[in-house]
C-alpha cells in the first residue's frame, strides 16, 4: 500500500477507535456523526484488508495487526502536531538567533544604537550582524533568507517579492566649514551654484533625489570632488570652501567630527523616504515579524537623527 492511495484522515479516525474501543466514543472524541466513523471504520478494513476492531459484547477488541499499529500511529500523530501543526511561537527573551540587516555606514550610526539597546533588553541572546551590499546582492540574499531586513534608502527593492513600511522622511542639509564665509543661513542660490561641491555616490543613492530635483529645475553646480565614501567629506569640507549636501543626520554626525556648519540647502529638496524592507518569503516568519514589530515602534515617525537647521525649518 502506497501513502499517495491512503486517506491520511483515516489515520486520526483509527486513533481514536483504538482508543476508545467503540465507535460512539470515538465519534464524541472527534465531534462527527457514528455512521461517519463506521463508514471510516470500514473503509479502514478495505485499506489494511483486516477487521482491526471486533465486537464482543458491549466493547470491541483489536485485532493483532490494529495492537501493532497502536504505538506508531500515536507516534506519527503525535509528531504531526509537534512538528508539522505547532503554532509558531516567538520568545525574544531566549532567543539566540542571529539577525541579519543591510544598512549603510551612516544608517549604522543612525539606527543601529537605539536598535542594539532595544535587542539586549528584550532579547539579550540575539545578535545583530549589519551588511552593506550593491542593490543587486542585497535582492539575491534578501530572497535566499541570508538578510532579514534592509533599513534605509534602498530604490531597487521595488519588486512584487518586497515588502515595505515607511518608517520617516528625512531632509537634507549643507554642510561648510564654521568659518565659510558664503554658506550661511539666508545665503543665496546662485551663491549655493557658484561654491564647489564635494558629491558622495553610495549605493543608498540618495544623492540622486538632489541630482534629479536639480535638473527638473535647470539648475547645474559645480562638482569638484566625487567620492564613494562619507567618512572623508567632513574633514575635507572643514579645511577648505568646498560644500556638501548630505542627509540632515549625516550633517549632525559630521558636525560632531569636524569644525562644521549646518545650514538649510537654499532651495526646496525631495525628502528621502526611509522604510524598512522585506522579502515576501518571511512575511509570516515569527521572529521577523517581531523583529520589524520593533523597529517600528522605536523609528515609525521617529526620526532618530540630531537636529539640523533642514530638519527644524520643517
Amino acid at each position: 500500500m502506497s501513502v499517495r492511495d491512503f486517506d491520511l484522515n483515516l489515520l486520526v479516525v483509527l486513533d481514536a477507535l483504538i482508543e476508545e474501543r467503540s465507535v460512539s466514543s470515538a465519534a464524541r472524541r472527534l465531534g462527527v456523526s457514528q455512521p461517519n466513523v463506521s463508514f471510516s471504520l470500514n473503509k479502514l478494513r478495505v485499506q489494511f484488508k483486516d477487521q482491526l476492531l471486533l465486537r464482543c459484547g458491549n466493547t470491541m477488541q483489536l485485532t493483532p495487526l490494529a495492537e501493532r499499529l497502536q504505538e506508531p500511529l500515536r507516534r506519527v500523530l503525535d509528531g504531526v502536531q509537534t512538528d508539522v501543526l505547532a503554532e509558531r511561537k516567538f520568545e525574544p527573551a531566549s532567543c539566540q538567533r542571529r539577525f541579519v540587516i543591510s544598512t549603510s555606514d551612516i544608517g549604522e550610526l543612525i539606527f543601529l544604537p537605539r536598535l542594539m539597546a532595544a535587542l539586549s533588553r528584550l532579547a539579550p541572546q540575539a545578535t545583530l550582524q549589519s551588511r552593506s551590499m550593491t542593490p543587486i546582492e542585497l535582492e539575491t540574499a534578501m530572497a535566499e533568507g541570508k538578510v532579514d531586513l534592509a533599513l534605509g534608502y534602498f530604490p531597487d527593492l521595488n519588486g512584487s517579492n518586497f515588502m515595505t513600511q515607511k518608517l520617516f522622511d528625512h531632509d537634507f542639509a549643507c554642510i561648510a566649514a564654521a568659518d565659510h564665509p558664503h554658506a550661511r543661513p539666508g545665503w543665496t542660490l546662485d551663491t549655493f551654484l557658484s561654491l564647489g561641491h564635494i558629491v558622495v555616490a553610495q549605493s543608498g543613492r540618495s544623492q540622486e533625489l538632489v541630482e534629479q530635483e536639480m535638473r527638473r529645475n535647470g539648475l547645474e553646480r559645480r562638482v569638484q570632488l566625487q567620492s564613494p565614501h562619507f567618512m572623508s567629506v567632513p574633514l575635507l569640507v572643514a579645511e577648505s570652501e568646498l560644500i556638501s549636501t548630505v542627509p540632515a543626520a549625516v550633517a549632525g554626525i559630521f558636525a560632531t567630527m569636524a569644525r562644521l556648519r549646518v545650514v538649510a540647502p537654499p532651495l526646496a529638496l525631495p525628502r528621502i523616504n526611509i522604510q524598512q524592507f522585506w522579502h515576501r518569503r518571511v512575511h509570516d516568519e515569527p521572529s521577523n515579524r517581531w523583529l520589524r514589530a520593533l523597529i517600528g515602534e522605536l523609528f515609525l515617525n521617529r526620526d532618530p537623527s540630531p537636529a539640523t537647521p533642514a530638519r527644524n525649518k520643517r
